[in-house]
């Protein structure tokens, strides 16, 4: 197993997923909704990229991993300039609050990179309470992912290094 993935090709499709979904005004969003919640909330997890960091083998199985697998977190940690950050388990994460306590915190959150809270913000609220509802539908599974590390200090976990580089010829 490599210890350290880097690369552009990781760079860029974080670049793009946060890109996608800050494209996405939460207008036009909100006329696409589906009737039930929990329909909702996984047409949002699917769009919103959630799978794609949260959710182990999601990607490097092109998304067949099944749903009551989903969103369990990931002990491969993001690390740049910040420290290094891991896919929380968002289906233990969500255990702790109450759905008017998480659509607070979304509506507040900042967290370190390479999740894009800025565009959690946005999203309307009765996205977020779908969202709410298909995690605590899901029931915690899984283990808590690896708490953050600061910059100082080494990770034990296999790792993507996320920080820009700029071309040779640039330099």
């Amino acid at each position: 197993m490599f210890r350290r993935i880097s690369g552009l090709g990781c760079v860029l499709f974080i670049c793009l997923l946060a890109a996608t979904v800050a494209g996405l005004p939460g207008q036009a969003l909100s006329k696409s909704k589906t009737s039930k919640p929990l329909e909702r909330g996984e047409y949002l997890v699917r769009l919103g990229g959630c799978n794609d960091c949260h959710t182990p083998g999601y990607s490097q199985s092109n998304g067949t991993v099944p749903r009551d697998q989903w969103l369990t977190g990931v002990p491969v940690g993001f690390r740049g300039p910040w420290g290094t950050t891991y896919p929380v388990n968002l289906r233990y994460y969500m255990e702790r609050y109450s759905e008017d306590e998480w659509v607070s915190i979304a509506k507040t959150l900042q967290t370190r990179p390479p999740m894009p809270w800025y565009d959690i913000q946005k999203v309307p609220e009765e996205d977020l309470r779908a969202l709410y509802q298909l995690l605590r539908s899901l029931g915690p599974v899984g283990e808590p992912t690896p708490a953050y590390l600061p910059p100082d200090q080494e990770p034990a976990t296999p790792f993507i290094v996320f920080v820009p580089q700029a071309p040779a010829a640039m330099k």
